[in-house]
């Protein structure tokens, strides 16, 4: 099993948490509030509470942030992130949710790449699932999703077993620069979200025939 080191303390921090303990993780709290850090820790059981700023003990660390904290977050731990394996989340939206607030040749996750040590490797992975679904896991029999992008093969061999470890089924869809295409099915589900489904109880999948 894995030892993950999730910063953040929202949704998604809560969904991954739950998820890797139930799955036999190690894993590791981290947030700017203490106080909140180790809360959500006691109501998970099992999970430990790291601080801030200090170097994360996971080998793979998630930034279960927003994208607008997110590179700066990665600056901010520096050397600390050295060798580690850094799984962005991140859908780095414009507000009005038609757009991308990166370059128009970059993503969220190449930008934090830019931020991170150069022995550190970024892996995009769960953007495409809402913290609620991913929550509730499989629904009528049938693993989730999860679609995944970096450019170092072991580091996505490593985050591919961790998605497994979780009950929920790895896609590699190649390199990182991979990513953009990733964070526009977010885009995507935000536009379903808004003008069809009208809701967050979906998910998108791969289903191969024959």
């Amino acid at each position: 099993m894995s030892s993950i080191s999730i910063i953040g303390l929202g949704n998604m921090a809560r969904a991954l948490a739950g998820r890797a303990l139930a799955g036999g993780n190690a894993v590791e709290i981290i947030g700017r509030d203490q106080a909140k850090a180790k809360e959500l820790a006691a109501t998970l059981g099992g999970a430990t509470v790291g601080t801030a700023g200090d170097a994360p003990t996971g080998d793979i660390v998630i930034l279960a942030a927003p994208y607008a904290g997110a590179a700066a977050v990665v600056r901010e731990y520096g050397d600390a992130l050295r060798g580690k394996i850094i799984v962005d989340l991140t859908n780095p939206v414009t507000p009005d949710l038609q757009g991308f607030v990166v370059p128009d040749d970059s993503s969220g996750a190449q930008e934090i790449a830019k931020a991170a040590p150069d022995d550190a490797h970024v892996v995009k992975a769960f953007n495409t699932v809402f913290s609620h679904v991913l929550a509730a896991g499989p629904a009528e029999g049938r693993p989730l999703d999860v679609f995944i992008a970096g450019n170092d093969a072991q580091a996505k061999a490593r985050v591919s077993a961790f998605v497994e470890s979780l009950g929920l089924r790895p896609w590699d869809t190649g390199e990182l620069s991979m990513a953009r295409a990733l964070e526009n099915v977010g885009l995507l589900e935000l536009g379903l979200m808004n003008h069809s489904v009208k809701h967050t109880n979906f998910s998108l999948g791969i289903t191969l025939l024959g």
